[in-house]
């Protein structure tokens, strides 16, 4: 018998289990701990503490996002989300931000996949999720940096931690155009929950 999947928001209760999550995987992407597009507070200055303490503290600041995908207790990947004040060390930035003169309130950055449940769509249920608690808490336009994969040519799982061009057409996203050599701008516009 298998167990369905719950989202549920990034909080100090699901935190011990999004840890447990990077933990398994040696904090993922090389240790990052999902913490690389995150950025000093006015409380936590990034520098003075390890990642873990770090995410766990802007988590309790409220300054970090996410949906997580439950197995059960267990969560098994997640959608980092949040505005550009939260995030804002996005790859290929200034060429970003040439062609985006009025910042949109909400942008996905990372994506984590357990190992042990990848290639089964969790990563779209994470995205899914996320846009679900977007329109929980406003909606509004929102912009992500997928990568395109090049036909016929495998990718590292490893530099796909925003996800595909595919999976976000697929969830409703329109290309709008490249920045650096493999990412794009995706754009989707969020209605509020209950509007």
């Amino acid at each position: 018998m298998t167990t369905a999947h719950v989202v549920r928001p990034l909080t100090v209760e699901t935190f011990p289990a999004w840890l447990a999550l990077a933990q398994k995987h040696n904090g993922v992407w090389g240790g990052c701990y999902c913490t690389y597009f995150h950025d000093d507070t006015d409380l936590t200055t990034k520098s003075e503490y390890d990642r873990p303490t770090f995410k766990e503290r802007l988590v309790a600041e409220g300054v970090a996002h996410a949906a997580l995908v439950f197995d059960g207790d267990d969560a098994i990947a997640w959608c980092q989300f949040g505005s550009p004040g939260e995030l804002p060390n996005i790859y290929h930035r200034k060429q970003y931000d040439a062609g985006e003169p009025v910042l949109p309130p909400w942008r996905i950055t990372c994506f984590f996949v357990d190992r042990d449940h990848r290639r089964s769509g969790v990563a779209r249920e994470a995205l899914d999720g996320a846009l679900q608690l977007i329109a929980e808490a406003g909606g509004g336009e929102v912009v992500s940096f997928p990568n395109e994969l090049v036909p016929g040519k495998t990718t590292s799982s490893s530099f796909l931690h925003n996800g595909t061009r595919a999976m976000f057409e697929k969830a409703g996203f329109t290309f709008e155009r490249h920045i650096g050599k493999s990412k794009t701008v995706m754009r989707k516009t969020v209605s509020p929950a209950g509007g």
